[in-house]
Order: structure tokens, then sequence, then C-alpha cells
């Protein structure tokens, strides 16, 4: 027996089912997933991309923020549109990490230092002035643009 329905944010079927064994009943989420997709890291391994691993990132520097899990779960799903509808199999962890930053830095600025902290490989507090300093400084106009 099954119960299907869409998630809120319909990227998600969400469907009841009972076990057969032990009439057990338990809770499935499907996506659709349009294609396979594998991140070339930076040694030049390519891994399948894992959807999972991307939101777990997301929630770390997302810790103890007043953001609602429902954001992070519609951003999470986003990034992931986006690599989809690219139309590439494969994305360089470098990117990725560009896309996550770029959500993030939209959301929360704190949670965005968090994640360019560890995906930038900040060593030294100055590492973490320099990037702040880039970050408060406000984002000049180009003249040729009026």
């Amino acid at each position: 027996m099954k119960d299907s329905r869409s998630t809120e944010d319909d990227t998600a079927i969400r469907r009841r089912r009972v076990c057969i064994t032990c009439g057990g009943r338990f809770t499935t989420f499907e996506r659709v997933q349009l294609r396979e997709l594998s991140v070339i890291k930076r040694s030049g391994r390519r891994v399948p991309f894992d959807r999972d691993k991307l939101m777990r990132s997301v929630q770390v520097a997302m810790r103890k923020r007043p953001t609602p899990p429902e954001q992070v779960e519609q951003m999470v799903s986003g990034i992931v549109r986006q690599l989809e509808s690219s139309g590439e199999a494969e994305v360089t962890a470098e990117d990725l990490g560009n896309l996550v930053m770029e959500a993030l830095k939209t959301v929360d600025d704190v949670a965005y230092v968090r994640f360019a902290s560890v995906y930038k490989d900040f060593r030294e507090a100055k590492d973490f002035e320099a990037f702040i300093g880039e970050l408060a400084q406000p984002e000049t106009t180009d003249p040729h643009d009026e």
C-alpha cells in the first residue's frame, strides 16, 4: 500500500509505505534525476554527485543561523536544478563551490563566510580579514552600464 504526494516545493514525491514483512510504516522521498552528474575534484578524480553531501555542507554552514530549513532545502534544490539544466554531465568542484557561495551570500553572510573558510581553505586570521573586507566593500558599478 502506498500514498503518493508532492512535497511543498514540488522537488520530490513523498510516499508512505508499509513493510510487507513486519507491517511497519515508513516514508520515502523520491526525486527526479535528469542525468547522472559527476564532480571533478581538484585532484582530477571524478566522483558521482551526491545531493545529500551538498545538503550536509550547506547545513554545516547554516548551523545555528536563523534560516528556516525549508529555505535551505529550496536553496539546495535550486543549485541542483542549475547543475542539471546546464546540460553538462560533469561539474568541477570549484564551480560547484562557487554556486553554493553565490546562494549562501544571498541568504546569510555568516554562513557564506563559514562555507568560504572551508572551501577556500583559510589558514590564518588574515585570510578571514581579507575575505570579510571584500564582502564589506560596496559593489562598484561599471560606468559603461549607464
